[in-house]
């Protein structure tokens, strides 16, 4: 990745809680199981030798269970948990090196958090809570109020401005934080399971509202979330931690079509991969030279499998991947999408008939 790209960049971040716990980093004992280190030591490896980078413009989502350190590592990317070894830029920013004043700057004008919990200043209606960030940074009152009015409306909030919180069901709660993060027009975006505290339907509204924002603002944002789904929805890439550290990195369908070990296994076990795994990762090399070949059976390389099984369900002729330029990628046929979306253990023998068993399935989930 061009450094130019990079908005965000962490190398070898560690952080231990418990007795002398920076001791810990890097030695033998900062390996052991977590039951043993807090026997042995009384403390416990929160992050564990973590590093990456997210792109500008990039949705990075970091999920495992709880435990895991995924809440450790988004807070101590502003210093709200200080680490015990390792470096964080933000948008070129040494934030690890940065005095009072300058950790003050970054987290005024680079970076907003959104909390799992609202943080709502409840005796301020909501216009002063979106408004709260720019006015510590000094901006005119008629300035700001302008400002939080086309806010609102972006949050689908507009005519709920002289309300308080206690007034909004908590998915108005939540897009009032989210106002208040873009108030100050920041580069970076922080999301410590905000939305875990909603109902699903809520749920479901705001990531919808993270993507629609994310189109129409581009920012760059690391989301931590528990809930795979969520994160197979929201995020250009995922990490998935264990321990305090990443077990894998990838693309949602790096994810789930070629899952690192047994825990990232387990973890997208119940993920139908026909919704997740597109036409570029199932297909092969094209045996025809030219499109004709296939005539109307068509896709695109982001055509979601899903979409794909009718046509190769229909017919034995192979279906024809092909790029917006009309150029031919590679073509793909009923055994390959049926092995693609298949369940059973990666190494495990493709067989006829457990590829007979998941068309049966993949029909029985269409007609629910």
């Amino acid at each position: 990745m061009e450094k130019s790209q990079v908005q965000i960049s962490c190398r070898n971040l560690w952080k231990v809680f418990g007795p002398k716990g920076a001791s810990l980093v890097g030695s033998p004992d900062a390996t052991l199981p977590p039951a043993e280190l807090q026997e042995k030591t009384g403390c416990v490896v929160a992050i564990r030798d973590v590093s990456f980078e997210v792109a500008r413009g990039e949705v990075f989502v970091v999920m495992g269970l709880s435990g895991s350190g995924k809440s450790t590592l988004i807070r101590s990317l502003t210093r709200l948990v200080d680490v015990d070894a390792g470096e964080i830029e933000i948008c070129q920013r040494d934030v690890r090196k940065a005095d009072k004043n300058q950790l003050r700057d970054i987290r005024r004008h680079n970076v907003s958090m959104v909390f799992q919990q609202f943080a709502l200043f409840p005796h301020r209606r909501v216009v002063d809570n979106v408004a709260f960030g720019l006015e510590i940074q000094g901006v005119k009152k008629a300035d700001r109020y302008r400002k939080v009015d086309e806010l609102l409306q972006i949050v689908g909030l507009s005519g709920f401005g002289n309300s308080f919180p206690s007034e909004l069901s908590g998915g108005m709660q939540q897009r009032v934080g989210l106002a208040r993060a873009l108030a100050v027009d920041p580069e970076v975006l922080l999301f410590d399971e905000a939305f875990s505290a909603l109902d699903p339907l809520i749920r479901r509204e705001m990531q919808d509202q993270v993507i629609h924002l994310q189109e129409q603002l581009h920012k760059t944002v690391v989301f931590v979330s528990h809930d795979l789904d969520e994160a197979l929805k929201l995020g250009d890439r995922i990490a998935i931690m264990r321990n305090g550290a990443f077990v894998q990195v990838g693309t949602p369908e790096e994810v789930v079509g070629s899952p690192k070990d047994a825990y990232v296994s387990a973890f997208t076990r119940d993920v139908s991969r026909s919704k997740v795994l597109t036409a570029r990762w199932a297909m092969q090399a094209p045996k025809y030279g030219n499109l004709s070949s296939y005539e109307d059976r068509i896709v695109s390389p982001t055509t979601l499998l899903h979409g794909v099984l009718p046509i190769v369900l229909a017919s034995e002729l192979p279906v024809g991947v092909v790029d917006a330029d009309g150029r031919l990628l590679g073509e793909l046929d009923r055994r390959s999408v049926l092995a693609a979306i298949d369940d059973s253990p990666s190494d495990a023998e493709v067989d006829e008939d457990r590829l007979v068993s998941t068309a049966a399935n993949w029909r029985e989930e269409v007609a629910k």
